[in-house]
């Protein structure tokens, strides 16, 4: 088991957005989220508590413009916050997958600390699915969060709906089954770079 504290703070400043964060990946999953958009904030929170990840994360963004740079902006702050507490990943399990049930939901979800970003994202909604929360977040917004999260988390990220009606469901599912899989893909559970090639 490490003893090297994984842990990672970042700022970001932009025209469109201002966002701190620090995650601790070795952490009890206590986060402290506040983006402006409150069902973000619920699915983002989720991630980091059942990934057991400790997390405090504050974004002010252009919400009356619209909620996708907000979205997106966090997923490269905190998928950057990731690569960097990951350090050379000395020791990682590095995979993991699973599926996860939310009531009528269910997701499949895999993911390799490849150093590879890549997303394959098969959650669809239509154009006109009504936004969660108020203000609302846009249901397709969430890709970009997970795309903007695997590029600068330098990881290949797989989700696909198998069920679901429900679009909370769908979406808490997804953001769950993310978080156990970074649980799992993070844990030091030997020596050396798992990667034939020595390094990721």
């Amino acid at each position: 088991m490490t003893t090297a504290v994984r842990r990672a703070s970042k700022d970001r400043t932009t025209k469109e957005t201002t966002i701190a964060a620090s995650l601790t990946l070795d952490g009890s999953g206590q986060v402290d989220v506040a983006t402006g958009l409150p069902f973000f904030d619920h699915m983002v929170e989720q991630l980091a508590r059942h990934s057991s990840f400790d997390l405090t994360l504050a974004a002010k963004g252009d919400l009356h413009v619209d909620a996708h740079h907000t979205v997106e902006d966090v997923g490269i702050v905190l998928g950057g916050c990731l690569a960097e507490a990951l350090g050379d990943k000395a020791g990682v399990r590095r995979f993991a997958s699973m599926l996860l049930p939310l009531d009528e939901a269910l997701m499949a979800v895999a993911l390799d600390l490849s150093g590879r970003p890549y997303l394959a994202y098969g959650l669809e909604f239509a154009p006109d699915t009504a936004g969660l929360g108020s203000p609302p977040f846009d249901p397709q917004l969430a890709e970009e969060f997970w795309r903007a999260f695997a590029t600068a988390g330098n990881l290949t990220l797989h989700i696909r709906r198998l069920e679901g009606k429900n679009t909370h469901h769908m979406l808490e599912a997804s953001f769950k089954g993310v978080a156990r899989c970074l649980r799992d893909a993070v844990r030091v559970e030997g020596g050396g770079i798992p990667s034939t090639k020595g390094s990721l």
